[in-house]
């Protein structure tokens, strides 16, 4: 006897199918506004299905092979380094300070030149 209503127990959970699509036609408007809720006259509205049974909805909806409009449109993947921010710009650092040393002799000759030139009118200046 157990054995009967268990078999047509389980017959009748695996004929049932969950009507996703009458859900889908009731909660259209409630899915269009969001995935998490919505502001409405500056308060925030919470949607009117709850997560668990809209995940369900969406689960059945792409299992049946029919498409999911409602997701939101995802966002660019971050492009940003991890890590801290000083070993960064201590090796930007190193890189620049090996380029004004390859630079020095010339900025040195440059650097004489300027201070020779100023003790030059500096001299002229005391003789007039």
């Amino acid at each position: 006897m157990a054995g009967k209503a268990a078999g047509s127990v389980a017959k009748a959970v695996a004929q049932y199918q969950y009507p996703w699509r009458e859900k889908l036609v009731k909660y259209k408007d409630e899915l269009a506004k969001g995935v998490w809720g919505y502001w409405e006259l500056g308060a925030w509205k919470p949607l009117g299905i709850s997560a668990r049974c809209r995940a369900r909805l969406r689960k059945e909806v792409l299992l049946a092979g029919e498409d999911w409009p409602y997701d939101p449109e995802r966002k660019e993947m971050r492009t940003r380094r991890k890590g801290h921010k000083c070993d960064r710009i201590a090796a930007e650092k190193r890189e620049n300070t090996a380029r004004l040393m390859e630079k020095m002799p010339d900025m040195l000759l440059d650097y004489k030149k300027r201070r020779w030139e100023k003790k030059m009118k500096e001299e002229d200046k005391g003789k007039l």
